[in-house]
């Protein structure tokens, strides 16, 4: 009897697996290794609340080369010889228990072949040290798929980790390396996509310069007004569910509504709405950052699609689990599977949060004065740490009732009172609003609104005499 070969080929692994993910989200999953090997330390931390303190990773590139070293434990001999180096993940209970992103077993080495064809795999610990070398002719030989682990001597000092160090680059991946745009683009992804774990204590060093994160904060006042209202973020989370999954959502408004002039700058791509839209977390990864399209609920359901008017609207959902499998990751791990159950469950609640966020900007988008007044009486509470938002206030949550189980604060916003005013708005030449701004104030930089308003109460001032 005749067999079919059912064999890989290196070539799916090393030319075509690489094209659906982008450099930096390549590197990023080297990080997303560092922060895996502090997840499997025993160590327990001494601050609960910045685990990684203590642990950092360094990312050095240049044209002629790319390195990451960190110092989170290194790879233990033992996975290393049965499947930290196999093309896919064998056995999915390697790190059972652990709240890791690692679920298929392909992020180290689709991102060394998607940046060169020989590299340096060393792994540092106090019982056992070795380093494996990938090369070229590994790469294109289909008949050998294993690699030898050479032993070397453990360090003296306790900074175990590991270090990949990648050569021969890939002609576009030199050429990237090269250029300042990249560099700052990366640096830009750590902050957005590292902000949380820096947040709680994980250093980042980018050819030697330190990435901070994108701080954003919600804002929150301290007590509600005398009819109850108040400006507060909207919550849901859930904590041990049968499913193993523990949620944390929280929406409101990070900064203060825009004004007229610069929601019209917004529209001109003068402001930055960088931080707007949701942020989607995943055992501590970062997979969605500020995204504003119908994959987080804009544009759906009654929700309207996002608008420069939405500009200070922002929010964080943080999924943790013990079982990757069960988080709503997609492959690349930048990005947010929509068919997930979990996810779907959720996003009834991200519409929920958004309808009411939505709502308030726009009752209160004629009353920019009193809006601006009563949104500056709050305090801002971290959304990258979305568990200070709760830790820092007495809101009042209910238990909700759908089989997704978990609680809710839904925040009773304020909404200005009822009056006659009506809106006027019109444009009219630049030229023209800066010779009635020089005429009323005796400058030409006057804001427009405030050139239109001198208008009118002069005119209605001659209508009186």
């Amino acid at each position: 009897m005749s067999t079919a070969q059912a064999f890989p080929a290196k070539r799916f692994f090393v030319d075509m697996l690489v094209r659906d993910i982008e450099l930096k989200d390549a590197i990023l999953d080297l990080l997303d290794n560092c922060v895996d090997g502090v997840m499997r330390s025993p160590t327990q931390p001494e601050d609960p609340e910045i685990p990684y303190a203590g642990y950092w990773a360094r990312i050095e590139f240049n044209e002629n080369s790319f390195t990451i070293k960190d110092n989170c434990g290194g790879i233990p001999f033992e996975i290393a010889e049965e499947s930290a180096f196999r093309l896919g993940r064998k056995n999915a209970e390697l790190d059972a228990e652990l709240p890791t992103v690692g679920l298929y077993g392909i992020g180290m080495k689709r991102a060394i072949f998607k940046m060169g064809t020989s590299a340096r795999i060393t792994s540092e610990r106090s019982d056992k040290s070795f380093y494996v070398d990938i090369t070229p002719e590994w790469m294109l030989d289909d008949d050998t798929w294993t690699f030898d682990m050479v032993e070397i001597q453990n360090p003296n000092e306790r900074s175990f980790g590991t270090t990949i160090s990648v050569k021969n680059l890939r002609p576009p991946i030199s050429n990237s390396f090269s250029r300042d745009e990249f560099l700052n683009e990366f640096r830009e992804a750590v902050r957005a996509y590292y902000g949380y774990i820096i947040e709680k204590g994980f250093k980042v060093f980018i050819n030697d310069v330190e990435a901070d994160s994108r701080k954003i904060k919600l804002l929150l006042e301290n007590a509600p007004d005398s009819s109850g209202q108040s400006i507060a973020p909207y919550i849901y989370r859930r904590e041990g569910q049968p499913d193993g999954v523990d949620v944390h959502l929280s929406v409101g408004l990070y900064r203060n509504s825009l004004s007229d002039e610069e929601e019209e700058q917004e529209l001109e791509g003068r402001a930055s709405s960088e931080s707007a839209g949701w942020t989607i977390i995943c055992n501590d990864r970062v997979v969605l950052h500020a995204d504003k399209s119908r994959l987080t609920g804009w544009g759906e359901s009654g929700v309207p699609s996002y608008h420069t008017q939405f500009v200070a609207i922002a929010g964080t959902v943080v999924f943790r689990s013990n079982d990757p499998s069960k988080l709503p990751l997609t492959t690349t791990k930048r990005g947010v599977d929509a068919s997930s159950e979990i996810y779907l469950q959720v996003k009834d609640f991200m519409r929920d949060g958004l309808k009411l966020f939505t709502n308030y900007t726009n009752k209160w988008k004629k009353r920019p004065i009193e809006r601006k007044e009563r949104e500056s009486q709050t305090e801002s509470v971290s959304l990258l740490l979305p568990e200070e938002i709760v830790k820092n206030s007495s809101l009042r949550f209910t238990t909700v009732r759908k089989t997704v189980g978990g609680e809710q604060f839904r925040p009773a916003l304020p909404a200005p009172e009822s009056f006659t005013d009506q809106w006027i708005r019109f444009s009219r030449p630049k030229s023209e609003i800066e010779a009635l701004s020089d005429l009323y104030f005796g400058t030409t930089d006057a804001k427009p609104s405030e050139v239109g308003e001198e208008c009118f109460s002069r005119a209605v001032r001659d209508l009186s005499k």
